[in-house]
């Protein structure tokens, strides 16, 4: 019973403080990239030319991490950091973006949420090997090949939806972002979803 008496005084105490500190936001989840990744490639009936950039779409899956922290209860500042992984032409690519900018929230049970973030992304792809009877380094008639990897800056401007499920735990639902990046000296628009858990502090 002192034991009882005693844990029910420290959670009487301790709630204030909670709800003061709930400043601190983490999020962690699944992240799908509908990418757009410049390559080379070579004319046809004009063999080994280097020919212009062109730009081949690609689904990309992996990971999004963010923590916000928040100055007012509706207003707060997010550093998102995202990794994204797939194929190209039968080879790995990758894209990763470093993201940092302010977010406006509903605090609510159903909390909507928008944000304009700002920062670098990085994007790699593997060599496409060449055929056989290609000399080494010159691309065949009309065969693609990889530009190698390029960084730049990059925006994001998103929204979406959070779902209270226990005092410290919220589920989102979904995060959607509209990502422009300049890789390869190149405009690139691209849609990025997201979903997973939110903790709070």
């Amino acid at each position: 019973m002192k034991h009882c008496s005693l844990l029910a005084l420290f959670l009487l105490a301790a709630a204030p403080l909670v709800s003061a500190q709930d400043k601190v936001e983490v999020f962690g989840g699944y992240s799908y990239l509908h990418a757009s990744i410049q390559v080379g490639q070579s004319p046809c009936g004009v063999c080994n030319l280097v020919g212009p950039p062109v730009a081949q779409r690609t689904n990309l899956n992996g990971w999004e991490f963010s923590g916000q922290y928040k100055f007012l209860p509706f207003l707060g500042v997010v550093a998102d950091f995202n990794g994204n992984y797939g194929t190209l032409d039968n080879e790995g690519a990758r894209i990763h973006t470093f993201l940092f900018g302010p977010q406006v929230s509903l605090p609510a049970r159903v909390s909507p949420f928008a944000h304009a973030l700002f920062g670098v992304a990085k994007e790699s792809q593997d060599p496409i090997p060449l055929p056989p009877a290609c000399p080494v380094g010159i691309p065949a008639c009309g065969m693609f090949y990889s530009l190698g990897p390029d960084r730049s800056v990059a925006t994001a401007l998103g929204a979406g939806i959070d779902v209270k499920l226990v005092p410290f735990v919220k589920l989102r639902l979904v995060q959607i972002d509209y990502v422009r990046t300049e890789l390869h000296g190149v405009t690139q628009n691209q849609p990025r979803v997201s979903a997973g858990v939110v903790l709070h502090f």
